[in-house]
């Protein structure tokens, strides 16, 4: 049987093991990041996310963020649109075209050139990630990428990759939302400066 002191131990453990990833992130790679977001909000492109599973729900967090959080300070958000969202659309094209293409499928038909496309995988091996990247090369569209355990392929392929400095699920998920709440809340400030200058 588990103690409350054991309890306390493991907690204690995963939160030391949390603080030493965050101690060691490239926050070189998401400055880069915060600058295509700047440009993207500038122009008026569209941003798509995409993710399985937990980090589905990141995708559509943080579309919901961006949108919304990001847009405190004046009337429009991004246009941003989490590709894991229409649950009819993903199962018509996992039957017709495969689950490799759900992404991909949504990109070709929504996306333009200059659109930024964000990816977030633990692995960096989800093929239905993979081929969404590929899509994205092909359309001209601008990729960030949130991933762990050494990026997998798609570390290799999107122009920005941000790597988590774990191999376990749990601490690679958790960073992935900070990334989403650290980037909105950088936008949103970056917004109200930019409106300040304005006038």
């Amino acid at each position: 049987m588990f103690k409350n002191e054991d309890r306390i131990i493991f907690a204690q453990r995963y939160v030391d093991n949390l603080c030493l990833v965050l101690r060691n992130l490239p926050l070189s790679d998401l400055a880069r990041a915060l600058e295509i977001m700047e440009k993207a909000f500038i122009e008026q492109r569209q941003v798509f996310l995409a993710g399985n599973g937990g980090s589905a729900a990141t995708a559509s967090h943080m579309a919901n963020d961006l949108m919304k959080s990001a847009a405190k300070w004046i009337e429009r958000g991004f246009h941003a649109i989490a590709l894991s969202d229409n649950v009819p659309l993903i199962t018509a094209i996992a039957n017709d075209d495969g689950y490799d293409e759900i992404f991909a499928n949504q990109l070709a038909a929504l996306a333009r050139p200059g659109d930024v496309l964000i990816v977030i995988s633990g692995s960096g091996e989800s093929a239905n990630i993979v081929r969404a990247i590929e899509i994205a090369q092909d359309m001209q569209i601008t990729t960030i990428a949130f991933l762990g355990m050494e990026g997998g392929r798609v570390a290799q392929m999107a122009d920005i990759s941000i790597i988590v400095p774990s191999n376990e699920y749990g601490p690679i998920e958790d960073v992935h939302m900070m990334f989403n709440h650290l980037i909105t809340t950088y936008l949103s400030s970056w917004i109200e400066e930019k409106q300040k200058e304005i006038g």
